[in-house]
């Protein structure tokens, strides 16, 4: 039971410092500020949280340059992204016409079944600082 309470606490750090990222953020990273407060958890345990949110939907994935980063968002919102390569950080975008992406599927002979739309590109702050 110990154990229960444990990983139920480790997984509310890992959700909470989601919480408070500015934007999308890497396993590593969401364990290194984790770390820098002064607690410990591994690597891994952060990994499976992270995971198991996502695979309940709980949080928001996307996946750059081969690595899959994590956002907290509201689940139950559909939505889709604009990020930032270089910093992380997202703004919530309203999807297009869900028909539009069923005729797009359908004129190249595929029968929709899910959709993923991320924009990317750099933010105003983030071009700034390379200027």
């Amino acid at each position: 039971m110990a154990e229960d309470r444990r990983r139920t606490a480790q997984q509310e750090r890992v959700k909470q410092s989601l919480d408070e990222a500015d934007g999308f953020v890497s396993a590593g990273d969401l364990h290194r500020r984790i770390f820098a407060k002064g607690e410990s958890i591994g690597l891994a345990t952060v990994y499976r949280h992270l995971n198991a949110m996502a695979d309940r939907e709980e949080i928001d994935v996307i996946a750059v340059d081969n690595e899959r980063l994590f956002r907290a968002c509201a689940p139950e919102d559909h939505h889709h992204h604009l990020v930032c390569e270089r910093c992380g950080k997202a703004v919530d975008l309203p999807p297009p016409e869900e028909a539009w992406f069923a005729d797009v599927a359908g004129r190249h002979g595929f029968t929709l079944t899910r959709h993923v739309l991320e924009i990317f590109g750099v933010c105003a702050e983030c071009a700034a600082a390379s200027r």
